[in-house]
């Protein structure tokens, strides 16, 4: 544990960002396995699951959590598995 009054300033917000990415992350997680679920079982609603993860996918790139190429990456991916599901 650090001595010095800015560091332990420091380790207090380190921790709290720390906590606040591990959540997005999680958040992001969660939406693209439920926009891939949404695809597999071809559910009508899967249009909207679409638009929800590339916003998701926006806001990290934005706050960046991820890399700016990293979400334009995964949003390719999806878009592509939304048409690959949908042309079936």
């Amino acid at each position: 544990m650090p001595n010095i009054k800015s560091a332990i300033k420091r380790v207090k917000t380190t921790k709290a960002k720390n906590m606040r990415n591990r959540i997005k992350k999680s958040e992001l997680k969660t939406t693209l396995r439920k926009f891939r679920e949404a695809v597999n079982a071809n559910a009508p609603d899967a249009q909207e699951a679409l638009r929800i993860a590339i916003k998701k996918v926006d806001q990290a790139a934005a706050k960046k959590l991820i890399h700016k190429n990293a979400a334009s990456r995964k949003k390719s991916q999806l878009q592509k598995a939304f048409n690959a599901a949908s042309a079936k």
